[in-house]
């Protein structure tokens, strides 16, 4: 066989054609003689490779010679005698179709057309030898030789499409007579129960092959037309031969559909006519991938350049969506399809079906097709408005998809991506979307009626957009660098055009007014932004108000960081400008887990809350049930909540009836005490004037009790008689002189009137010798005091 291989630049045609001839006859005693198949299987490759190359070297323009048809014979003889590598099998086949399918018309009755015919039937023997051959993987041989067809289906070239097209209908009339074909049960069904459905059996390509096939059913060149209504034909009834081998399936009423066949082939006009019912016949054996993979198909021959019928693609699209659930990665395949291709359909049959596809999978699938839309187009350009009018075009879907942005808008993970399915970068291109949408007259119902919780949503877009990362800033923004508008302001753009939408005018000039809508737009100011929008809110209806109200308690009643601030900034601003005593107990039921909140300056801001609740006499008795989470702050080290929390309890204990006071004020005691060294000058002077306060609330059995507490405290406040302060240093005198009355101790209360600490601390000890060692132990932590005179006393006292 070598000795006939053709050399570099090799010429001659008899050397090509007695080289091809030697590859047939040797491969064909390969089952005879093993050595001849040990040497052939050596230069396989080498023999692979030079009929490749015969082939690329024969004249595109003529078909005259047998090369072609010898060659394609080589293959064939080859794969009987499994002499071709897999991995250049692809290669070989593909410059052989290329070799042939572009060759030019030949004339019908020379003697050109004659031998291309022969070649033609070669090349279809060759296909199904290479069928064959596979064994128990003619499944996936057959596929693979559909993939490399299919594109040629679809030149612009009608000669290579016929020639193509009619390959695969060769290859369907043959597996309708080829029973040892194994094909998966779960192949033409469009339902199939979950199971381990092997590779080699599995059968994927049905669904590209139904589009392609019934898209080529209505090109203009008859011979395309008819060859694939007869590859339609035979996958039709390869179909129906598989189901047969599964009595579970009921074919009734299918196989007479075969009858109708020959007569939809008469004419073309009658096939493209009949195109329509051909497909549907095909539907109940889709799987939903397969469908999809037809709309896509379908989708990009909507526009004018399509080979194909325009009207046939959109009832193929307008047919499958109808009845079908599809996966989110197709769900955004068949959006960015409409996506890139809408711009370029005109046809009104063609538009109304994307218009229909975008309706009916919204209404089945609106989380899917709202998240598509949204990686398509952060920045909702003019095509994605139009599709978004098309998904709100019917009332109860405009429902469903405009909760859908509400709940992405509230979707504020923290979890960080470079990729546009980022919840933190979809929650702000909903944003966007929601300004667009609001200049449209469309679902104007639907938004009223969520209206309290979509202005929240967007409130709290502003916040998340002052915190994101530069890189995520230009995720969203790298579409549309010409416009104007920062990220956050068109956020607070968006807030805006809702106020505006629904009848709110003045308060968006009145938040001007008062610059809260600049003020949100910075980290520095936002909080007090949102207080200014908070107030002019509540200038609304009762009704709105409330509706606020308990949105607001509904959402802080789970703890979320990334929005709970704002949210309780607004809370709080709601309960200190309008009467909502009816809301109040939900405040009540909140508070305490905010209360142990590490969120900084959240114990704080809800303390000021309750302060001011402390303070109206219609509600005030309402907050003892806040008292016990109160005093917890006391035990923190957050001196800004301590100051807040000592005025609150103030006013707590002037509510307290019966023997609650007594009992309060004995709990109290110890907590404030260790608030006396506090660095905060507050937080020092309003414990101290608390304890003296408390001292005095204690009556009965508690007396006994708080003698203890007052006796610890004795130490402290005589240090604190030298505190720079000098409101802390008053405040310690007065406690001496109470505590001396408390105790019965005619000389403390007297040398605490004067201010004689050299005295008192003589007096401490002289009282009760007894208790030096306790007042070494609290005078050691005053010798690391930041005030030089406290540790200057504590070294006198030591």
């Amino acid at each position: 066989c070598l000795s006939f291989c053709p050399l570099p630049g090799w010429q001659q045609e008899a050397q090509k054609l007695s080289f091809l001839a030697a590859v047939c006859t040797l491969c064909g005693t390969t089952n005879v003689d093993y050595s001849i198949r040990d040497i052939l299987s050596f230069y396989q490759l080498e023999m692979m490779m030079i009929i490749e190359r015969v082939l690329q070297e024969e004249p595109t323009d003529r078909l005259d010679t047998m090369v072609r048809q010898q060659a394609i014979l080589a293959i064939t003889s080859m794969s009987r005698a499994g002499l071709l590598l897999q991995e250049k099998k692809n290669s070989i086949l593909q410059t052989c179709f290329c070799s042939i399918f572009h060759l030019p018309l030949q004339d019908i009755q020379g003697p050109g057309a004659f031998l291309y015919s022969k070649t033609l039937a070669t090349m279809d023997s060759m296909l199904q030898v290479l069928v064959r051959s596979a064994g128990t993987l003619g499944v996936l041989e057959l596929q693979n030789i559909l993939q490399l067809l299919l594109p040629y289906t679809s030149s612009q070239l009608a000669e290579v499409q016929e020639r193509a097209t009619g390959r695969i209908a060769r290859l369907a009339n043959f597996i309708t007579t080829y029973p040892l074909l194994q094909v998966c049960p779960c192949f033409a069904q469009s339902k199939v129960r979950r199971h381990q459905c092997s590779k080699s059996h599995h059968f994927g390509m049905l669904g590209r092959l139904v589009g392609h096939l019934t898209l080529s059913c209505t090109c203009k060149n008859k011979g395309t037309c008819h060859e694939a209504a007869e590859a339609l034909h035979h996958l039709h009834t390869f179909i129906l031969q598989q189901r047969s081998k599964w009595p579970w399936l009921d074919d009734t009423g299918q196989v007479q559909v075969q009858e109708g066949w020959q007569k939809m082939q008469a004419s073309d006009i009658s096939l493209k006519r009949c195109a329509s019912k051909i497909f549907l016949m095909f539907t109940k054996y889709l799987h939903h991938s397969d469908r999809a993979e037809i709309i896509l198909m379908a989708i990009k021959n909507l526009t004018p350049s399509s080979k194909y019928s325009i009207s046939m693609a959109a009832h193929m699209v307008h047919v499958l969506v109808a009845d079908s659930a599809f996966r989110p990665a197709k769900v955004l395949n068949i959006v960015w399809a409409i996506y890139r291709n809408l711009p370029t359909v005109r046809a009104v049959v063609a538009l109304r079906s994307l218009d229909r596809a975008l309706l009916v999978l919204t209404e089945k699938q609106p989380r899917e097709m709202l998240v598509s839309l949204l990686q398509c187009s952060p920045t909702c350009t003019s095509v994605a408005m139009v599709m978004w009018k098309a998904m709100l075009s019917k009332p109860e879907v405009a429902e469903k998809v405009l909760h859908e942005l509400l709940s992405t808008l509230m979707n504020h993970s923290l979890r960080k991506t470079s990729t546009k399915d980022n919840p933190r970068i979809l929650s702000l291109a909903a944003a966007r979307a929601i300004s667009k949408i609001l200049l449209e007259p469309i679902c104007q119902k639907q938004v009223q009626a969520i209206f309290p919780q979509l202005f929240l949503a967007l409130l709290f877009q502003v916040s998340l957009t002052t915190e994101l990362a530069p890189q995520e800033v230009n995720i969203f923004w790298q579409e549309q660098q010409q416009d104007l508008l920062t990220p956050i302001r068109s956020a607070v753009q968006s807030m805006r055009m809702l106020l505006c939408s629904m009848g709110f005018q003045s308060q968006v000039l009145a938040i001007e007014a008062q610059g809260g809508w600049d003020a949100l737009v910075s980290t520095q100011t936002h909080l007090m932004g949102v207080r200014v929008v908070a107030r002019e809110m509540m200038e609304t209806q009762r009704l709105l108000r409330s509706t606020f109200f308990s949105h607001l308690a509904e959402l802080l009643s789970v703890e979320d960081p990334t929005w709970e601030m704002v949210a309780m900034v607004f809370f709080t601003e709601m309960l200190a400008y309008t009467n909502l005593s009816e809301e109040l107990d939900h405040a009540l039921e909140i508070f305490p887990m905010y209360l142990r909140s590490q969120c900084v300056g959240m114990p704080s801001l809800v303390l000021k809350a309750i302060l001011r609740l402390t303070e109206r006499p219609d509600l005030a008795r309402k907050t003892l049930v806040l008292l016990p989470h109160v005093m917890e702050r006391l035990q923190s080290s957050d001196s800004d909540a301590s100051a807040l929390a000592l005025p609150v309890l103030s006013n707590m204990l002037w509510l307290l009836e019966g023997k609650m006071p007594s009992f309060t004020a004995l709990a109290l005691a110890d907590k404030l005490r260790t608030l006396f060294s506090d660095e905060s000058d507050t937080v020092r002077e309003h414990s101290i004037r608390l304890f003296h306060y408390t001292v005095g609330l204690v009556v009965d059995a508690e007396k006994k009790k708080m003698k203890k507490e007052v006796y610890d405290s004795l130490l402290p406040l005589l240090f604190h008689l030298h505190d720079q302060n000098k409101s802390v240093a008053k405040a310690s005198q007065e406690a001496l002189c109470s505590a001396g009355q408390f105790l019965k101790w005619r000389q403390l209360a007297q040398l605490a009137e004067t201010a004689q600490a050299w005295r008192i601390s003589e007096c401490l000890l002289y009282r009760n010798r007894s208790r030096a060692n306790d007042y070494l132990h609290q005078s050691q932590p005053y010798l690391q005091s930041p005030q030089e005179l406290l540790r200057l006393e504590a070294v006198r006292f030591i």
